[in-house]
């Protein structure tokens, strides 16, 4: 459809708009010269059908429908149509400027609200909410806006509808999301300071950029520096601050995907590299060659160790490697299957994923 043509001519709404208020959506339409009728008549050029319409409406509808439907000068579509058009020519500065100009809150928040609006926008009217000092869900207005950027944003919202009115909402949704500019606008809201655990979240998404990195990491919180450390696309500037840690050095030694650059660096932390899945055999290799009891032991227990690495770390005499061996699932299936033969390492083989279901059996039933 086209907005232009429909200047100056009529519109019959049937029920109530969706996306926009009433009053928002008859401003709208005004701006572009669009009037609307309550009943059909021959300037009108544009027939409506909108949410919670009534009977009587509906049969009105389809009574139109059925007479004018191959009359050219007459369309007939749905809301969320004419909806997505008008939020489609929305002019965000000067949107922006009224409601900075008339400090409408509650037409800001009916924005918000508004699925037909795009993201930027969105964003753009989400730094223009004050929340009053107060979390979330603490009064109305509050509620309602949270509930629209769950409601927005949140994957397979249909699957779990009351996540929208709850703190865990935001928290499921900032760990499943890919949208760092999303992670940004969440980071940077003021309840924020209310849900430490929120930030830990964003702190861990591999999705948090260099510039929220940089600010999570002057907050100085031991937990949401914790939470950082463990972060696999960490900014290289941060690694180095983190190995001056022992315990948060072994997050970042353990998490990030390494280079030949890299795992010289880290071997600063030779436990919490050993522990890196992205480890190649000949680094394997080296960090075995040092013969420490606690770097080979978390081989053992790192889940892609290489095979020749985990058959040289069997001949260890040290139960607690042979046990992490047993249990770790990248343990071939013949290695496991000769242990049980040998009625040797059963608690640890009843634990391995890779245990083959005849066996599982009858560990039971032993």
């Amino acid at each position: 459809m086209n907005l232009e043509e429909l200047q100056n001519k009529k519109i019959l709404l049937f029920g109530k708009s969706r996306a926009f208020s009433m009053d928002e959506f008859a401003s709208q339409l005004k701006f572009h010269k669009i009037e609307i009728s309550s009943e059909f008549d021959e300037d009108v050029a544009l027939v409506v059908d909108g949410k919670m319409m009534t009977p009587y409406e509906q049969n009105s509808s389809d009574a139109l429908y059925e007479s004018h439907s191959k009359n050219k000068n007459v369309d007939f579509i749905s809301i969320d149509v004419l909806e997505k058009e008008l939020a489609g020519h929305i002019d965000a500065n000067t949107l922006l400027m009224s409601l900075k100009l008339s400090r409408n809150k509650e037409r800001l928040k009916s924005f918000l609200q508004n699925s037909m609006i795009d993201d930027e926008l969105f964003f753009k009217l989400l730094k223009m909410y004050s929340w009053g000092g107060e979390d979330f869900f603490e009064n109305d207005d509050n509620r309602d806006v949270s509930a629209a950027i769950i409601l927005r944003f949140y994957q397979n919202i249909e699957r779990n509808h009351n996540v929208q009115y709850a703190t865990t909402g935001f928290m499921h949704l900032v760990a499943q999301t890919t949208n760092p500019q999303l992670l940004r606008a969440v980071l940077l809201l003021e309840p924020i300071k209310y849900n430490p655990k929120i930030q830990y979240a964003i702190a861990m998404n591999t999705q948090c950029d260099d510039e929220m990195q940089e600010l999570l990491f002057k907050t100085d919180n031991p937990d949401v520096l914790e939470a950082l450390s463990q972060n696999s696309n960490l900014k290289p500037a941060l690694i180095e601050e983190f190995l001056k840690d022992e315990k948060l050095g072994k997050n970042v030694a353990k998490n990030i995907k390494v280079t030949e650059e890299l795992f010289e660096l880290f071997k600063t932390n030779k436990i919490g590299l050993a522990l890196n899945e992205s480890l190649t055999l000949q680094m394997q290799k080296e960090l075995l060659s040092y013969g420490d009891e606690k770097i080979s032991y978390a081989l053992a227990l790192n889940n892609g160790i290489d095979e020749e690495v985990l058959h040289l770390l069997l001949k260890s005499k040290n139960e607690e490697i042979k046990s992490a061996i047993y249990e770790n699932k990248k343990t071939p299936t013949s290695i496991l299957e000769e242990a049980y033969k040998n009625g040797q390492y059963c608690q640890e083989i009843a634990k391995n994923e890779n245990t083959p279901v005849e066996i599982l059996y009858q560990l039971q039933l032993d």
